[in-house]
């Protein structure tokens, strides 16, 4: 791993690699003037480990330049100059303003230029139009860091995106790390420095969509950093990522994602956060055209494939929400509550109906509620009449929370072994029996481990219960809506049951090219499509089971092959840029005999000829019993580069889209996972008598085209494996069609 001991890093590996050998896997890696040795890399060159920069004196420096310092009223560069003053205050920072013509700044000493700094500082504050001139004075006056406000480059097309490429570069080459372009004011806005537990850390692309997370703190919830981190030329989202998993006192990250710079960045950024046991919860715009193209014009940025997006995140924990105020609920909820000692919900409540909608909710959306003992049940019928349910929801009729027997029932509740999150809906303030329901729940939730949860559904808020007794408590998670509390919990109990069972994927990723990789690379047509012939041999060299098959050139060939295949043969025309046989007529199933093999030889080299298809040969092939129709492919997508898709296939795959896809690496358990998404997954299990299918075959297939994707990740643009027939348990699976396209 690259610690923070050499200083701060990239995570942009990729153009950073320097071949050593005559593969990618044997490379060194030099960041910021560190070299990785190839034991960081994977089998095509790329970083394996989350570099984590040392951002320590980015958020708490001792001393601090703000060049275009200015007091003069009326300018925009004077109210961020005080509020900078304002903020160096807090953090103990010396602050230096800079400015060519002004010998003090609101009283405090000015200095005309950067070489003029009388001490090396550690952030830069750039009050520019154009902060690429100064970029070399920084690096010249060993400036660690600097943030640059000014807008106008990527997010504003192709001119601003030159600009940015050319301050980006500056950057590199200088060795100091920028925040920027097109940022705010964010990383420098008061945190309150009373509050006690587990904090979360803020990152945004739109200062603003970060302020309701903000404005947690006056609810009593701890903040700790916010990372506005805008254009990012320099620093991006899964530096702070890498950077906040690693802090003690951040309890979960927030994230406000328009488009990432790097999908392999963010991906290993996720891991660290993963293994770290600290979650990432975030909200990613782009999931529509309209919202990808607003993300780009706002800061530049690729939003990416949603659906690989969205794989990637759950890939690696990061859970994807899609509101500010999701954000907020389940952030706070990861942030402070305690490690689940079981999944049981219960839900507890005053009235029968708000019981029973609350628990219909939540357990569509697949929690857990599970019937209490009929001894637990005895138990609460102690407290609460016999006639109303206590099997979970708990129905207490409403009297019992008003006296002595309300704290009892919530007790009684909590020490059962099954339950790990009690959830009580208020629905409406009712004083005093509420006042006395919230205090009795707080006192509960102080004199357990477990998780209580209250959804207090007054739309006023004002009420001394929610405001002074339920938010006055750090041990009760309070929410204000059904759904946010039931999204909340889920990701609660899912990210600790992510990160129990987490074994990192690039833990196992290959270092080294497999024996199939010389093999496959020979095969490998630079800028071409592959014959269906040379596709199934790409297959072959990696282990993917195919039907046995000769490639013929003459009717009296393919006779003779039609006897050495065996009988019943499919006979299909072969060549290069040769897609979509079947609807040119270039396939002929079920042939039984010598004329039926002749006969269809002539019709598809004349098909063929008819539409102008340039042939290597007509393929004679093994027929292969029924099993289910599988689609296996490798795509390549701009933001996560090679990713692996498994659906439904035959010729309706582009009508049925059913489909998952995950980015590799990734092992059985997350190749299993893919299956479980597939809404036709019944049918592997077998459906109207047929047998269940060979999924281990499946697996394995998948697995195997990862490994290719991998190691032929510079060769090879497409692959797509269509059908994949996998034939009943035991049986295999078998590629009966195959193509490929290179890079």
């Amino acid at each position: 791993m690259l610690g923070s001991t050499h200083g701060t890093f990239t995570t942009d590996l990729r153009a950073r690699v320097v071949a050593c050998g005559e593969h990618p896997g044997a490379a060194t890696v030099a960041v910021h003037g560190v070299t990785a040795v190839a034991g960081d890399l994977d089998v095509s060159g790329r970083a394996l480990h989350a570099p984590v920069p040392d951002l320590d004196r980015f958020f708490r420096p001792g001393s601090v330049a703000v060049v275009g310092a200015s007091d003069a009223e009326g300018r925009p560069n004077t109210g961020i100059t005080r509020q900078l003053i304002a903020w160096a205050e807090r953090v103990g920072a010396r602050l230096v303003p800079v400015h060519p013509t002004r010998t003090t700044v609101f009283g405090i000493d000015c200095v005309p230029s950067v070489k003029d700094l009388p001490e090396p500082v550690d952030l830069a504050v750039l009050l520019l139009a154009d902060p690429l001139p100064v970029i070399e004075e920084l690096a010249e006056a060993k400036v660690k860091f600097a943030v640059a406000f000014a807008s106008g480059f990527a997010e504003t097309g192709g001119e601003g995106a030159a600009a940015q490429e050319r301050l980006a570069d500056a950057v590199r080459r200088s060795g100091i790390r920028l925040l920027g372009p097109n940022t705010n004011l964010n990383a420098f806005e008061r945190f309150r420095d009373d509050l006690d537990g587990p904090a979360i850390a803020l990152i945004t692309q739109s200062g603003h969509q970060g302020r309701p997370v903000h404005t947690l703190q006056e609810l009593g919830i701890r903040l700790s950093h916010w990372a506005p981190t805008g254009n990012e030329a320099d620093l991006e989202t899964a530096d702070f990522i890498s950077y906040f998993a690693t802090r003690p006192e951040v309890g979960a990250i927030a994230c406000y994602v328009e488009g990432l710079k790097d999908g392999r960045s963010f991906l290993l950024a996720a891991d660290r956060a993963a293994r770290e046991g600290v979650p990432v919860v975030a909200v990613k715009v782009g999931r529509t055209e309209a919202g990808a193209r607003m993300a780009a014009s706002h800061t530049g940025k690729l939003t990416g494939a949603d659906q690989v997006v969205d794989a990637a995140m759950r890939q690696y924990g990061v859970i994807r929400v899609d509101g500010l105020d999701q954000l907020q609920d389940t952030a706070a909820l990861l942030a402070r509550a305690r490690k689940p000692v079981a999944d049981g919900v219960v839900v507890y409540s005053i009235s029968g109906g708000t019981g029973a909608h609350f628990s219909d909710l939540a357990t569509a959306a697949g929690l857990h509620l599970p019937t209490l003992p009929q001894a637990k049940q005895d138990e609460l019928h102690e407290w609460i009449p016999g006639y109303l349910n206590v099997a979970n929801p708990v129905d207490n009729g409403g009297h019992p929370v008003g006296d002595w027997r309300g704290r009892k029932i919530i007790d009684a509740i909590l020490s059962d072994p099954s339950v790990g999150v009690l959830i009580c809906p208020i629905t409406g303030p009712f004083p005093p029996m509420s006042d006395k329901l919230a205090q009795d729940l707080v006192d509960a939730a102080e004199a357990t481990d477990k998780l209580v949860c209250v959804v207090w559904g007054s739309p006023v808020g004002t009420e001394a219960a929610y405001r002074e007794t339920l938010l006055g408590s750090s041990r009760v998670a309070t929410f204000r809506t059904f759904a946010n509390c039931i999204g909340a919990v889920k990701a609660y109990l899912d990210h600790h049951r992510f990160t129990t069972a987490y074994r990192s994927p690039f833990d196992d990723a290959p270092r080294t090219p497999s024996p199939s990789f010389r093999k496959a690379q020979a095969l490998m047509r630079p800028g071409r499509q592959l014959s269906e012939h040379a596709a199934k041999q790409l297959l072959r060299a990696y282990g993917i089971r195919v039907p046995r098959e000769q490639l013929v050139t003459s009717a009296a060939a393919a006779v003779r092959a039609a006897g050495l295949v065996g009988y019943p043969v499919v006979m299909k025309a072969s060549g290069a840029q040769l897609a979509h046989k079947t609807e040119l007529g270039l396939v002929k199933v079920g042939l039984t005999s010598a004329s039926q093999v002749r006969d269809a030889y002539r019709e598809l080299t004349d098909i063929a000829r008819y539409e102008g298809v340039d042939l290597d040969g007509i393929l004679v092939c093994q027929m292969v019993g029924r099993g289910v129709e599988m689609v296996v492919g490798v795509t390549r997508d701009p933001l996560f580069g090679p990713t692996v898709t498994v659906g439904l296939g035959g010729v309706l795959v582009e009508v049925l889209n059913d489909a998952a896809v995950r980015v590799p690496p990734f092992g059985e358990e997350q190749a299993r996972d893919m299956l479980g998404e597939l809404r036709g997954q019944a049918l592997l299990k077998g459906v109207r008598g047929a047998p269940p299918a060979d999924v281990d075959a499946l697996v394995e297939v998948v697995l195997r085209v990862q490994r290719m994707a991998l190691e032929l990740d510079g060769d090879l643009a497409e692959l797509d494996i269509n059908p994949l027939m996998v034939l009943p348990r035991g049986q295999g699976a078998v590629a009966l069609d195959a193509l490929a396209v290179c890079r």
